[in-house]
């Protein structure tokens, strides 16, 4: 423990953030690090516990406590602390083999099972996350990747997102050689078009790309397995097959008039803009998508939160965002004690600056839509909201209308961030496999092996959706399967 009296020494900082009036002018990334040295200071706070729930990711009244990849955190806090840099990145590297990612989009799980946090702030364990890896790529630490072996065998991923990338690295570290299938125009699946520039910076995610593709890893992007290529053909050429084309499959609204011209699905939505951005080189915004339009978005999560940032810089009129169950409470309650993940209402980014922006907060709760109402042109021009009431039916908490509460809103977009149902069907289709309960393929949660030896699945595709964070951990466990299958043992 570098500083024993460190968390009562220094406070707790986080590196700033751009006001939001200012930020909202572009799609550049506002929260910037803090310099190298007060981040050092940032390390010595941590108390290096008996009991490190921070790296713990067990789960607690079904949810996760602490980091799903088991990141040895107190061991790096204390080699930060030191200024030992090059030994943080090492010692992280062992467990987290994409941290540049977790780093800006995980909700840091770690953090809220940090012992600092029951009573005064957390460790800034994702800001020092963050130092450690941009440290190693500015001072050539990342290397170049290349295997000094290469064992002869072949393998094909199935979908480039976090676990996909996980996996894909983790493999072709061992020596094995790797071709990513992506069925867009470019790698990096959620993290290329699912996540908005200025939450993640897309430069980050080419430079990841450009650094596997330079340790022999090859990327096939424009190919839709299942429809391009079948299952069969790439059994024919691979000794073994890892899908992790995640859950895409999105939950959608039945009600009248969803066939509305104006309503789309978030993700669809976000990748449109992202695309725009990256076809111009981020010189044009794609205002005609959103500017002057009143804008309705269904869904309270990270996605929903997304769309509210984004269309507010692409100038949108108004933004009302509409969430199902009641607000959470501001503190703790006393059924979810530390280090419990806090269920405690959240005010994200977008939400912020549509609060600074209209002076007030975009978020209705206990609200749904029952109707979208079309102009002569067949494009939505309102919606009917109803009011929902949260009430117990056979021990579980549910949301009813509440009687002659509608009410109309005009809006001329509509984006459906409701979450996702599971896989899309015509992947593992292509290989024979079933679903489970939950819409996901089924494979083992130890093996990650499908009903077929030669096929294993991970990530949301297997799990159903998740966290980035997670998908990380499924790709790297998946890879040691995969590995084990094919060489009797792993050493990854």
């Amino acid at each position: 423990m570098g500083k024993p009296t460190g968390f009562l020494d220094y406070r707790r900082q986080e590196g700033p953030s751009r006001p939001p009036l200012e930020r909202l002018k572009d799609f550049c990334e506002f929260h910037d690090a803090l310099p190298r040295e007060q981040q050092r200071l940032q390390g010595g706070r941590c108390m290096e516990c008996g009991v490190p729930f921070c790296q713990s990711g067990v789960m607690m009244n079904g949810m996760v406590s602490g980091c799903p990849l088991h990141n040895l955190i107190p061991e790096t806090n204390d080699l930060i602390w030191r200024g030992k840099w090059e030994q943080a990145y090492r010692r992280l590297n062992q467990t987290h083999c994409l941290p540049e990612f977790t780093s800006r989009v995980c909700p840091a799980l770690c953090e809220a099972a940090c012992t600092c946090g029951v009573h005064d702030g957390a460790v800034c364990i994702k800001e020092n996350e963050r130092q450690m890896i941009e440290y190693a790529f500015q001072n050539g630490l990342v290397g170049s990747g290349e295997p000094p072996v290469r064992t002869g065998k072949r393998i094909a991923v199935v979908g480039s997102g976090p676990a996909g990338l996980a996996a894909a690295l983790r493999l072709n570290q061992r020596g094995h050689r790797v071709t990513v299938y992506e069925r867009s125009d470019r790698p990096g699946g959620l993290l290329q078009y699912g996540i908005p520039n200025m939450k993640l910076d897309k430069h980050l995610v080419e430079r990841r790309i450009r650094w596997m593709e330079d340790a022999g890893i090859r990327f096939c992007c424009g190919v839709d397995v299942g429809r391009d290529v079948s299952g069969e053909q790439l059994l024919e050429e691979y000794d073994r097959v890892l899908l992790t084309g995640g859950a895409s499959r999105p939950r959608d609204l039945t009600v009248p008039g969803r066939d509305a011209k104006g309503i789309s699905f978030a993700v669809d939505f976000l990748s449109r803009v992202t695309r725009a951005l990256l076809d111009s080189d981020f010189q044009q915004m794609p205002l005609e998508l959103a500017q002057g339009k009143r804008v309705l978005v269904i869904g309270g999560g990270d996605t929903g939160n997304d769309c509210v940032g984004t269309v507010l810089r692409l100038g949108a009129k108004s933004v009302t965002q509409l969430e199902m169950m009641p607000p959470l409470p501001v503190q703790r309650s006393a059924s979810n004690p530390w280090p419990e993940w806090p269920r405690v209402l959240k005010t994200d980014y977008g939400q912020q600056e549509a609060a600074a922006l209209s002076g007030q907060d975009p978020r209705r709760y206990q609200t749904t839509v029952t109707e979208f109402c079309k102009d002569d042109r067949g494009a939505v021009c309102g919606a009917v909201l109803t009011a929902l009431t949260p009430c117990q039916e056979d021990g579980r908490l549910r949301m009813k209308p509440v009687p002659q509460s509608e009410e109309m809103l005009p809006v001329d977009l509509v984006l459906i961030a409701a979450g996702f149902l599971g896989s899309e069907l015509y992947l593992p289709d292509s290989f024979g496999l079933s679903l489970d309960s939950r819409g996901n393929v089924a494979a083992d949660g130890e093996t990650y092996r499908t009903a077929n030896p030669r096929v294993f699945a991970a990530g949301d595709m297997r799990r159903g959706q998740s966290l980035v964070v997670w998908a990380i951990a499924e790709g790297q466990n998946a890879a040691r399967a995969v590995d084990q299958s094919l060489m009797g043992y792993s050493n990854l």
